[in-house]
């Protein structure tokens, strides 16, 4: 099916908007992957939050012209399934890793997280990347320990005496 300009033009301005608005973008070649799996991945992207567009190279690369994933612009040859996260940085990546473990046939061509450039051998890492909740629980949990420690710290010595007291009790008995 042949777009026309304005058609062109609505998707430039519809991927550009989402590109400004996403932390991480995953580019992926999808040559011999079956129709109802690539349902199934725009079902599961779907319900991940991630958005999924097949575009054209050119409309890709006018799309996220001024964006941080500009460094992508050499990478966009063949056929290119398009991934971004606006909420998790790593979100995409653990679709598309996931995804190619059961599809041999799905080929990440690169990714870029906050407009820095990841080759497609970084993709375990980002895609293991904690998610926003995760992350605040880890912050969480390192502020507290200090206090936690203290509280041990000043627990113990009572803890030992009460201990030996005890023992002292079982031995007079």
């Amino acid at each position: 099916m042949a777009l026309n300009l304005e058609d062109k033009k609505a998707i430039v301005a519809e991927v550009s908007t989402v590109a400004s608005e996403s932390i991480s973008l995953v580019v992926a070649d999808y040559r011999g992957i079956a129709v109802p799996k690539m349902t199934d991945l725009r079902r599961k992207a779907r319900a991940s939050g991630i958005y999924l567009r097949v575009i054209r190279n050119t409309l890709a690369r006018r799309a996220i012209k001024g964006t941080g994933f500009e460094c992508l612009d050499d990478k966009l040859t063949g056929p290119l399934v398009f991934g971004f996260s606006k909420d998790e940085p790593g979100a995409a990546a653990k679709l598309f890793r996931d995804f190619a473990k059961e599809n041999e046939a799905f080929k990440v061509q690169g990714l870029s997280v906050a407009g820095e450039y990841y080759a497609p051998s970084h993709l375990e890492a980002v895609a293991s990347l904690p998610t926003k909740h995760e992350a605040l629980c880890q912050l969480a949990a390192m502020l507290m320990a200090p206090a936690t420690q203290l509280a041990r710290t000043i627990k113990e010595p009572t803890q030992m005496l009460v201990r030996a007291l005890d023992d002292l009790s079982k031995q007079q008995q």
